[in-house]
């Protein structure tokens, strides 16, 4: 499937669970930009994630000020070719794994670590 059908189909399913959050947690997940992406760029690798990696949160979490150790606004990156190669070329499954993969990066971003995440069903 080509790249822009793939961003488009994310983006719907990005804004869709968005829509589905409580009030709380969405006004602060329409503050974290969202950006699109096939794959990890090198600099992503050379931090050492693997190359089939399906998300990632960038930057500062929610409520901490920028500080020396990490100046970059917050984001969260997902992979839309290595998702669609995850959900094997299904387009529903790729919907579903865009959700869980967003909510999942999503949580970092709200600060929480990875137990906190497997907690509420997000790993």
């Amino acid at each position: 499937m080509k790249e822009s059908r793939l961003i488009r189909i994310a983006s719907e399913a990005v804004a869709a669970t968005q829509r589905r959050l409580p009030p709380d947690i969405r006004e602060a997940a329409r503050s974290v930009p969202v950006r699109m992406e096939p794959a990890p760029d090198a600099d992503v690798l050379a931090d050492g994630f693997e190359p089939d990696l399906l998300g990632l949160f960038a930057g500062s979490p929610l409520g901490t000020e920028l500080s020396g150790g990490n100046l970059q606004p917050p984001r969260i990156y997902l992979y839309t070719a290595n998702l669609w190669d995850f959900a094997e070329e299904d387009v529903e499954a790729f919907r579903d794994e865009v959700r869980l993969t967003y909510l999942h990066e999503l949580g970092h971003f709200l600060g929480w670590d990875e137990d906190q995440i497997a907690a509420r069903g997000l790993d």
